[in-house]
């Protein structure tokens, strides 16, 4: 058996399995300590970044265990830090998801991760053709 993760200073690999999410709350706690980034943005960047992993498990990489996910520091200075998560899926356009605040969609049990991601972070930038995602949080 391959092992599901691996974690450096500042980034994260994780093959796509669901189950590998958890890994999600340790990073977290350890960027959090050696970036001595303030507590207030804690809730933000751990449930963001859950649903930024959970997304490119599920949808990127479709759970295909042979791919992974790597979530990574893009910039941390001047009090504020970017995250970039990024699967290796077919990619996706984000003007094209479906609006969770219209009526026709409140209702539905998916479909508002990224809205989620976008109303907890300070900015949220996709590129590689929606394969990578840089999430800003200023603290």
């Amino acid at each position: 058996m391959t092992e599901s993760h691996t974690m450096a200073s500042d980034q994260l690999e994780l093959q796509s399995d669901p189950r590998n999410i958890a890994h999600i709350e340790p990073y977290v706690n350890q960027i959090m300590e050696e970036h001595n980034i303030c507590q207030s943005v804690y809730g933000n960047i751990l449930i963001a970044l859950t649903e930024a992993v959970t997304n490119a498990i599920v949808h990127g990489n479709k759970e295909d265990g042979s791919k992974t996910v790597t979530v990574n520091i893009k910039d941390c200075e001047d009090k504020k830090i970017v995250f970039q998560v990024t699967d290796q899926g077919a990619g996706f356009n984000p003007d094209d998801l479906p609006d969770p605040t219209a009526p026709d969609n409140i209702m539905k049990l998916g479909g508002r991760g990224v809205f989620l991601i976008q109303q907890l972070a300070d900015s949220v930038t996709f590129c590689d053709e929606g394969r990578c995602v840089e999430i800003l949080f200023k603290y």
